[in-house]
């Protein structure tokens, strides 16, 4: 399994009755890796997976690693309300032709380290995937610490990588301190991507990559790079855009996005509701602002296989 480089935590389109769009689903994951992603994150926050039944997860799964075929590895975002239905949703994962997973903390139940320990150690042993652990302590209020992961680390070996998005990067260099090279880090909050690769990440599980790949691989690139002063510049474009990724409304925001240059449109499940009023506006001119002064034209961008 390779965990670096760029792999969008890909949206979840639906259709006009809210049911799960496949068809557009399959050419989002074939455009994403014809633009330069590495792989595809499916199932996340940003995928809602929160509001998907068990049946509609397991489709996603089968949409995305028939569209992506060997192209790259499809990583099943795993979580859920209880152990025992994560643990079956890491198994139908491998089961369906993933190559990792991303595991979660359990949906709503915010416990103490013994409980999540227990928890993601389930997951992480039910599969013979290659595991990522998402550490996410501003959205879900539990934080793996650097000693825990080192623990984790310490007793299975198929767990290989972290997604880090406590938005500190001394986070990511901690982890390194620790572990060295025995984790793959990816950053997983947008506008924290150069600081995180500069103190040893290797990977960003991205959002708004799911409308701007080139431009994601390229700041990616140029700051694995150490290309610092094309990076700022492009950083400096893209950083609006970025933010939109850290607030509680980023999966409306980078759906609209999608909308705006016309890859996805702007529907998503209750509770959530799309944008409207004042701040639908507010967001459509800071994207259309970003979008007049875009530094990759649309004609560089590989095409959709279909329409």
């Amino acid at each position: 399994m390779n965990w670096k480089g760029v792999m969008p935590a890909i949206t979840t389109c639906f259709t006009n009755n809210l049911s799960v769009d496949d068809r557009f689903m399959a050419e989002h994951c074939r455009w994403l890796l014809d633009n330069g992603c590495t792989g595809i994150v499916a199932l996340g926050s940003r995928g809602e997976g929160a509001t998907l039944s068990v049946d509609e997860k397991l489709d996603v799964l089968r949409t995305c690693v028939e569209a992506v075929g060997q192209r790259g590895p499809v990583v099943a975002s795993i979580s859920a309300l209880t152990t025992s239905e994560a643990v079956t949703l890491a198994k139908a994962a491998a089961d369906l032709g993933c190559d990792g997973l991303m595991v979660l903390r359990p949906y709503v139940y915010k416990g103490d380290w013994r409980e999540m320990k227990a928890h993601v150690a389930a997951v992480f042993e039910a599969s013979p995937l290659s595991c990522m652990l998402y550490n996410n302590p501003i959205a879900y209020g539990t934080d793996f610490v650097p000693e825990q992961i080192q623990e984790l680390a310490a007793e299975h070996e198929n767990f290989e990588a972290v997604k880090e998005s406590s938005t500190d990067a001394r986070r990511v260099s901690a982890i390194r301190a620790l572990l060295n090279r025995r984790l793959e880090i990816s950053v997983g909050v947008d506008d924290a991507v150069l600081e995180a690769i500069g103190v040893g990440a290797t990977g960003w599980i991205a959002g708004l990559a799911n409308a701007l790949p080139r431009e994601s691989l390229e700041l990616f690139t140029c700051g694995l790079h150490g290309e610092s002063d094309k990076a700022f510049e492009l950083y400096r474009w893209f950083l609006p855009l970025l933010r939109m990724d850290t607030v509680p409304n980023f999966v409306q925001l980078i759906k609209l996005v999608q909308a705006e240059v016309g890859i996805g449109n702007a529907r998503v499940r209750p509770p959530r509701l799309e944008l409207v009023g004042s701040e639908l506006a507010h967001a459509q001119t800071i994207i259309r602002d970003a979008l007049r002064s875009r530094p990759q034209s649309v004609g560089q961008y590989a095409v959709p296989n279909e329409k």
